[in-house]
């Protein structure tokens, strides 16, 4: 079930051609709003995605919620070494996504899990809530700046003088400023770069100062995507994802595929 959708393409921000399908939503806008399935391609393994868009009880507002597991099988699928792969699932994302449909302003709840140790924790959860707001198009272009804060909970938290907090833990705060953009190319062809800054704001020392690499308490992330509709209903898109620290060459890549039921 979609809804509002009409109500959604019938602005500037949306694709007239893909508009023209009665009840179909316009992919390539980061904030329309419709029911999906989709997977692909990783260098880390597969990755699957369901989103279902459902009624809010208010008219001027539409919602959904997008899962998405990511990694499976990468040691079997992936084309990265051993040590930045696993057969098990890598991480697990949920994203409840809620837009008001004549400011074209949405808030995002997002918690994504992430089965991988880093310098903090053996596992641990960031959970952030964000306000986005689209901007009038600038020709081709699009831009959806975007601000948050949000709290990362860790599994076996370390702690500053060496020893391990067993179980699940508050390790602190941060807080995020980015963008998606977007530039279309054609009816069928877009591309965005979405940067977002990160950076701890509370918690423990070993939490602000390394959360985000050794001595890094903030971090630069960037991501590309190129994406072509294949049918009003269904696109393929790449993704390139990188850091600061990390070239886009050294970087997460991905291909997939989805299609709006």
């Amino acid at each position: 079930m979609k809804y509002a959708l009409l109500t959604l393409c019938a602005l500037p921000l949306c694709n007239s051609a893909l508009a023209q399908e009665q009840g179909v939503a316009d992919m390539s806008d980061p904030l329309a709003i419709y029911t999906q399935v989709g997977g692909g391609a990783t260098d880390k393994g597969l990755n699957f995605k369901l989103g279902k868009a459902y009624d809010t009880g208010d008219d001027a507002t539409a919602a959904q919620f997008v899962v998405e597991a990511k990694g499976l099988l990468g040691d079997t699928l992936g084309w990265r070494s051993e040590r930045h792969t696993t057969e098990s699932l890598d991480s697990l994302r949920f994203r409840n996504f809620a837009v008001t449909l004549k400011s074209l302003r949405a808030t995002q709840l997002d918690v994504n899990y992430n089965f991988r140790a880093n310098l903090v924790a053996d596992e641990s959860a960031d959970i952030s809530y964000s306000i986005i707001q689209a901007l009038p198009p600038k020709g081709a272009f699009n831009f959806y700046p975007l601000a948050g804060v949000g709290a990362s909970v860790g599994k076996d938290e370390r702690q500053s003088d060496g020893s391990v907090d067993d179980g699940y833990s508050l390790m602190g705060g941060y807080g995020l400023i980015g963008m998606y953009a977007k530039v279309n190319l054609s009816d069928k062809i877009w591309l965005n770069y979405n940067p977002f800054w990160l950076t701890t704001l509370t918690g423990s020392s070993t939490y602000k100062d390394n959360y985000y690499g050794l001595n890094e308490s903030s971090i630069l992330t960037h991501e590309f995507a190129a994406s072509y509709q294949i049918t009003p209903r269904m696109n393929v898109r790449y993704f390139a994802n990188w850091n600061e620290n990390v070239d886009i060459f050294d970087g997460d890549h991905r291909i997939e595929f989805n299609y709006q039921l």
